[in-house]
């Protein structure tokens, strides 16, 4: 199933959206896409609803987008995930994942503005696959598991500011959390609806200029490693999202590096998972 959110930001409802594309609102059965949803058995609850799903109200086309889940108690990014990606970043390939936190505050619909930050001169842009927890993760056995924690997958905008990352000190949390740096979706589909997540397409384009192309077979460490990895580490809490990484492309990379203005469009897709639009605002 798709799983989708809607309406004024701050005040979204659950939905889905049926396989003829329509967007159907699920507030009267389920509260939300949080975190008691997932771990408590809602994803099997909303599946013996399927073919009910016409039954439900339909959402005006022009009512906004917003976030497949609710703001995560964790985003957690990897960064150089892609072979070809740490080529063109200068950089060996990593023998671990490379960690991150990215804060929730970055969470936003898929179309909503990517807000470059105040005396940002290197907003830069990243096409990534999101991973959901589906259900609490510690301490998982192997990456076999791991595919029983995963509720589904989405697309994910990891908006950068590369100064703030890599020239003032520290981690690369200060260059990944700023507002709005994490459109996600259009929708959550959920694990069965994707074939093999170690094999999808990704794409992003800046005012119609293709600047990403990837797949999901090079990255180092594919989700499942990545889910099990991570849960030796730290409790993986249902409705968390794992950014895993993007591909060669990005403004960083490129020569001379390019970066996000004010009212550039940049527009991200991934097989099986829809495609996001979003227009530059500075802050």
């Amino acid at each position: 199933m798709k799983l989708i959110r809607f309406g004024e930001r701050g005040a979204e409802k659950p939905g889905v959206l049926t396989d003829k594309g329509h967007r159907k609102d699920c507030s009267a059965l389920f509260a939300d896409w949080n975190r008691d949803f997932f771990q408590h058995g809602g994803l099997e609850r909303l599946h013996a609803w399927k073919a009910k799903l016409d039954e439900l109200p339909e959402v005006p086309s022009a009512v906004r987008w917003g976030a497949p889940v609710v703001r995560p108690g964790k985003v957690i990014g990897i960064g150089l995930n892609y072979s070809d990606h740490a080529a063109e970043s200068g950089m060996p390939i990593p023998a671990e994942p490379i960690v991150f936190l990215k804060g929730t505050n970055t969470v936003c619909g898929p179309n909503d503005p990517v807000l470059i930050p105040r005396g940002s001169q290197k907003t830069d842009w990243e096409v990534e696959l999101g991973v959901v927890i589906g259900r609490d993760a510690r301490y998982l056995t192997s990456a076999a598991e791991a595919k029983n924690f995963i509720a589904g997958y989405c697309i994910s905008h990891d908006v950068s500011e590369r100064a703030f990352q890599l020239e003032r000190g520290g981690q690369w949390t200060k260059g990944k959390s700023a507002d709005n740096f994490n459109p996600l979706g259009p929708w959550l589909a959920t694990a069965d609806e994707v074939a093999d997540p170690r094999n999808l397409n990704l794409t992003l384009e800046v005012n119609g200029h293709r600047k990403q192309t990837g797949n999901t077979s090079k990255m180092v460490f594919d989700v499942f490693f990545l889910v099990h990895y991570l849960s030796q580490f730290m409790t993986l809490e249902a409705g968390d999202v794992i950014i895993t990484g993007t591909p060669p492309g990005v403004g960083l990379g490129q020569k001379p590096p390019q970066y996000l203005r004010a009212g550039d469009i940049v527009t991200l897709s991934i097989d099986s998972l829809g495609s996001q639009r979003s227009e530059c605002v500075q802050v």
